[in-house]
């Protein structure tokens, strides 16, 4: 059985970044994730020097199918379509975000779920290059097979750690999402010099690709080794 994700790029203001990760970690979590059958597996602050901004990224964790399907009938009830229980988070949210765009992945490979990470702690990750990559029509399994290991073996040269890899539901099986953690700002550097010299982890499968630069948030679980939990929760400011 396959685990399933929500990967969200959303569009905050940008100087209430940490305000929005806060009740999305703290507010949201102790509230929705039982309800919704879902955990946490990350949120980022993606690092405007390297991609759009002021952007974060929210990644929620769903053991099957049936458990991403029961999510979106809790979801989607009432006619403005929102949970009723959560309407007043609905509305502080709103203050914090304008929009944004979202994936459903699905895991490729055993080892990488939030259970994994929490067991071990977290990550070691100081800093995490987050990989968007284009494949041909169907070939996104097998692009996600080698990237899982000769790709893990090229970047763990430059001390790069294979946190996450999915591949992208509802299209044509022709995208791959993978998240390496590096253990410091030497080996994010050595990486991406690699890269910008021709080397790198290469493949004639890959048609385009696009690599953002990510930090964890205060809460996230790869950083804390555990779910955000109420007592986390400070008075935000208006």
């Amino acid at each position: 059985m396959s685990r399933v994700y929500i990967h969200e790029v959303v569009e905050v203001d940008g100087t209430r970044r940490a305000d929005y990760q806060h009740h999305m970690t703290a507010n949201w979590v102790p509230e929705a994730a039982e309800l919704r059958r879902q955990s946490c597996f990350a949120v980022f602050t993606l690092v405007g020097s390297t991609g759009p901004w002021p952007r974060v990224i929210n990644i929620w964790e769903y053991g099957s199918w049936d458990d991403l399907a029961h999510n979106f009938s809790v979801e989607l009830t009432g006619n403005d379509h929102r949970d009723p229980m959560l309407q007043r988070w609905w509305a502080e949210a709103a203050a914090f975000r304008r929009g944004g765009i979202d994936r459903i992945l699905v895991a490729e490979g055993p080892g990488l779920g939030t259970q994994d990470w929490e067991s071990r702690g977290g990550t070691s990750a100081t800093c995490y290059s987050h990989e968007l990559i284009s494949t041909a029509p169907g070939g996104a399994k097998a692009l996600a097979d080698s990237l899982g290991s000769a790709g893990a073996d090229v970047l763990g040269r430059e001390g790069a750690e294979l946190v996450g890899l999915w591949r992208t539901a509802m299209r044509a099986d022709d995208e791959v999402v993978a998240i390496w953690g590096h253990p410091d700002w030497q080996s994010w550097r050595d990486t991406e010099e690699a890269y910008a010299s021709g080397g790198g982890f290469r493949s004639t499968m890959i048609e385009s690709r696009q690599r953002w630069l990510l930090v964890d948030a205060e809460l996230s679980p790869l950083r804390t080794g555990r779910q955000p939990a109420a007592s986390d929760r400070r008075p935000l400011p208006d």
